[in-house]
């Protein structure tokens, strides 16, 4: 068992089909909009956490540090998590089969994280991702707008 965030869609009725897909084999999820609280208990209560940590939740909770040289608003959420609960952090990359189906690949649980620096712990963690989309990079969600939510004063990246 796994328990995950999710963000609401704008759109009803793509929500509902998505958050019922998301449920059907894991039943702990619960939308950011919701906050962690939840999340903190499964945590403590033994249940891990799947947490994506390279997507775009806007200027709330997130800080801008690079991701392949540009910055990017990149959430804090996983140094809070791991704080709160002194869970280990165990990164994992999803590689898609030809045929079908998936091979997860654990790496070791990362020693000194959180290091008590949000934007040190964040950097470490999008390095880490660089490495594996330059591992694979046909492998990356790339219609993703990674870069949608820019610092102060500077133009769209879209």
């Amino acid at each position: 068992e796994l328990s995950s965030l999710y963000s609401h869609q704008k759109d009803p009725v793509l929500d509902r089909l998505l958050l019922r897909s998301r449920t059907r084999f894991r039943p702990y999820i619960v939308s950011r909009q919701q906050g962690l609280r939840k999340v903190l208990r499964w945590i403590k209560s033994g249940i891990p956490l799947y947490y994506l940590p390279d997507l775009d939740f806007g200027r709330t909770g997130t800080i801008f540090v690079p991701f392949f040289g540009v910055p990017a608003a990149t959430a804090v959420g996983l140094s809070y998590i791991a704080r709160s609960t002194g869970a280990r952090v165990v990164p994992c990359v999803a590689r898609m089969l030809p045929g079908g189906g998936y091979v997860v690949r654990l790496y070791p649980a990362w020693h000194d994280f959180p290091s008590g620096d949000d934007a040190a712990d964040a950097r470490r963690m999008m390095a880490f991702i660089e490495e594996r989309v330059l591992e694979m990079p046909e492998q990356y969600h790339w219609l993703h707008k990674r870069f949608k939510t820019r610092p102060e004063g500077e133009p769209g990246f879209y």
